[in-house]
This record gives structure tokens, C-alpha cells and sequence, in this order.
């Protein structure tokens, strides 16, 4: 079976290089018979690559459409999780990647087997994906901050802070982090002698490589983790703490991980998060849906009732706001 499966995929790599071939120019490539060459030209046939034949002394094999690309094997769920997966990119902050992924769409369903491009062709004019605002991600910068990781290099750039100031840094790259509306680059800032979260839409120019760095010890082992903590509490003003009487899953799909850190507290999930101003949060987890309970700071449970009262008399139910806890 493994000696077949091989001599297949030569088979399908010969066709590819020349775009004819002559029964026993290929019989004697593989040095197997014309007979053996016939059979497997059948069994590409039977998983449905279009192999075209000519007859006479001068005639011979070749691809149909889709000849300049290599042939795919893939089975039914592959093709299923290509398309989903690149169905998914088409709204990728990092730029051209969206057009990009629709191409290859393209490019793959004239290569797959006749038997499943109908379900690929269904699924890849059928999924649409919802862009969420995004700032655009150079994908030169992209492969620079990659090739630096693998590399152990420092790199030097200038990058522009939430306040627009821009700098030049230097810093040691570690790991990418993607969380599907934005990127970012975990990095030990060299000049101010830390670890950094670093947005890389912010980076305005390619990343230099410079001289290799000795790997430290990394700030926590799950690197995602730690870029989900410093997105969603360590630069904020306010660090809130909420349980909301709702299962962990529920709830994790109505608030994202780039919003807020969630763990199970057995029938309710606690949530925590920062905030530079209290309002959002309540109005955020309002509309979630759930009961919830305020658990730290103080300010935010007075802010809730400040803000309940405003509600009730804009009700024309009106009540006294609580005491500070």
C-alpha cells in the first residue's frame, strides 16, 4: 500500500513537470511497466484528477485543468478545514492577506478532485466573515519580527505609543501573539530593561536585525496568557472584578479573550479586566445578559448605583442611589 501511495505521487509530480508525456517515457522515469503506468494513470482518474489522454505513437498523458499547480490529496474534511481556514484570513488585519486567501480559494478549487469541489465551491461562496475595526499589520513587518524569533536577534524600530509619541526601540524578540483583531510581539525592551507587549500595527518601520540574544527566562510560560493579561488589565486604571451567574462557556461567547480574563467558579464565571472608565464596563456587561455581582474595586459598585439612579428616574422609577461600600 505504502509502495503504491509513493509511486502515485510521482506519478502526479512527473505530470506536473512536463506538460506531455509518452506511456513509456513514464514507465521508464519509474521504472515500472507501461501496463503499471496505465493502472495508476486509472487510479488518479477514480480520485477524480483529470489525466488526459491521446491516442497513437506520438500521443501520451497529461493534466487537465489545474496542471501548472502541484495536485492536492486531500480528503473530505481537509478540504473542509482549507476552505473554512482560509475563508477565516479574508478579514486579517495583516495587509493583503484578505485578497490574498481569496486567490488561493480560487487556485485550490481548480486542483482539487472533481468529486469535491462542489462542497468547496458551496462553502467558499457561502461564508462571509464579519470584519471587526482593525488597524492594517504590515506583512513585511510580520516577517521581519518572525525571522528575528527564530533567529534570536535583536531588533531595532521605531514604534508610536496609544498617545502617538513615537520612539526607537530595541528590544528581544520572543513570540507573536495573534488575537484575531490585532497582533502583537512579546518582547524584553533592552533600553528600558522589561518586558513589553508590543502592538505591531504601532511598529512604523521593518524591524532591523541586529546581534543574537541569549533566550531570559520568559515573564510566565503560556506567552498568550501573558499578552491576554496585559491587554485586558495590566495598563488600565481600574482593575474589575466581576462574578456573572452564567457558565464559563456562556459567557466566553459573549465577551473575548482580548476584552477580558475569565475563569470558572463552578456554576458562575468571574471576570476580570481593566477599564479606564467604569461606564463601559457596566454597559458592556449589561448587554451580556447574564446576573452579575461587582466584586472589586469599592468605586465600582458606587459608580453602578450612581448610574442605577440615573436609569430609574430616566424610567420614571426612581430611586436613591446606594452608599459607598
Amino acid at each position: 500500500m505504502l509502495e503504491t501511495s509513493a509511486r502515485l505521487l510521482q506519478l502526479l509530480s512527473l505530470l506536473q513537470m512536463r506538460r506531455e508525456w509518452t506511456g513509456s517515457a513514464l514507465a521508464e522515469r519509474m521504472s515500472v511497466t507501461e501496463r503499471t503506468v496505465r493502472r495508476d494513470i486509472g487510479k488518479l482518474r477514480s480520485l477524480g484528477y483529470p489525466i488526459n489522454a491521446s491516442p497513437g505513437v506520438a500521443g501520451g498523458y497529461q493534466l487537465g485543468a489545474g496542471a501548472q499547480l502541484p495536485p492536492l490529496l486531500l480528503d473530505d474534511d481537509e478540504a473542509l478545514a482549507v476552505a473554512l481556514g482560509l475563508s477565516a484570513v479574508t478579514a486579517s488585519p495583516v495587509a493583503g492577506v484578505g485578497e490574498a486567501s481569496l486567490r488561493a480559494l480560487t487556485k485550490l478549487e481548480q486542483v482539487l478532485p472533481s468529486r469535491l469541489r462542489p462542497k468547496f465551491s458551496t462553502l467558499k461562496n457561502a461564508v462571509v466573515t464579519l470584519a471587526g475595526p482593525t488597524a492594517a499589520v504590515d506583512p513585511e513587518v510580520l516577517t521581519g519580527i518572525s525571522s528575528a524569533v527564530a533567529e534570536r536577534r535583536v531588533i531595532g524600530f521605531r514604534y508610536a505609543k496609544a498617545d502617538g509619541e513615537s520612539s526607537r526601540r530595541l528590544a528581544e524578540p520572543y513570540r507573536l501573539v495573534d488575537t484575531g483583531r490585532r497582533w502583537y510581539l512579546v518582547a524584553f525592551d533592552t533600553g528600558r530593561q522589561d518586558w513589553r507587549t508590543f502592538r505591531v500595527d504601532r511598529f512604523e518601520s521593518v524591524p532591523t536585525p541586529r546581534e543574537r540574544f541569549t533566550p531570559r527566562q520568559l515573564p510566565q510560560p503560556d506567552l498568550a496568557a501573558y499578552v491576554q493579561q496585559s491587554i485586558t488589565r495590566s495598563p488600565y486604571q481600574f482593575d474589575v472584578v466581576v462574578r456573572i451567574d452564567a457558565p464559563l462557556q456562556a459567557v466566553a461567547e459573549r465577551i473575548p479573550p482580548n476584552i477580558a480574563s475569565l475563569s470558572d467558579d463552578g456554576e458562575a464565571t468571574v471576570l476580570r479586566a481593566g477599564y479606564d472608565s467604569l461606564d463601559y464596563p457596566l454597559v458592556q456587561l449589561a448587554a451580556v445578559g447574564f446576573a452579575f455581582e461587582i466584586l472589586e474595586p469599592a468605586e465600582f459598585r458606587q459608580r453602578a448605583a450612581e448610574l442605577a439612579g440615573r436609569l430609574s428616574a430616566a424610567a420614571g422609577t426612581e430611586t436613591a442611589a446606594a452608599p459607598p461600600a
